[in-house]
């Protein structure tokens, strides 16, 4: 007798809530597996990942994100450990996914570092800085997993789903010397 394949259910609804912030309004969802995203309102891909609706609630993961937020816009520089993480997405975007998680408050990386240690963490001799910018432009938990950390080679802001103007803030907020970034003619984010 074959044993049967069993399918993992998406969820019925993920809880969702609101959380105002000085970027605006941001939108939170989560299971009860952990976190699966954080959107800025008019943000590119908003909610391009969720494989179920959301449905206004609260549960522990939306809490401990709240707590987090609470926390980064006071100034302070809080801990991943704290939270569940549990974006949707490929292997490869979450490889890149985590290691956003590891630049360090108030620093930034190039695509093409991201897409050096990329390779490097999937075992392979190089990876493209645009299918790597690509996994960073979806990145569904904006601010926490900050991939507005990430910059062009030639300090170029571009490529942020949640606007440039929203980045520069976030990185200003952070402490980062923003003198030698500039905005292309020629830009991917809005």
């Amino acid at each position: 007798m074959k044993a049967k394949a069993t399918r993992r259910e998406a969820p019925q609804a993920y809880a969702s809530c609101a959380y105002e912030s000085p970027v605006g309004t941001l939108t939170l969802a989560a299971g009860d597996d952990g976190l699966k995203g954080l959107w800025l309102d008019g943000q590119k891909y908003f909610a391009g990942t969720l494989d179920a609706p959301m449905e206004e609630g609260h549960n522990r993961h939306l809490d401990a994100a709240c707590a987090w937020l609470d926390e980064y816009f006071d100034g302070k520089d809080p801990s991943l450990d704290a939270l569940v993480l549990a974006p949707n997405g490929s292997e490869f975007q979450k490889v890149v996914w985590q290691l956003l998680c590891e630049i360090p408050l108030g620093q930034t990386r190039t695509y093409g570092e991201l897409a050096r240690d990329a390779a490097a963490r999937m075992g392979k001799k190089a990876m493209s800085a645009q299918a790597t910018g690509g996994a960073v432009g979806h990145n569904p938990i904006s601010i926490i997993i900050p991939c507005h950390r990430v910059v062009g080679a030639t300090g170029s802001l571009t490529g942020y789903a949640g606007g440039i103007s929203r980045k520069l803030k976030l990185l200003e907020h952070e402490g980062v010397d923003c003198s030698g970034f500039f905005v292309p003619a020629k830009s991917t984010a809005p």
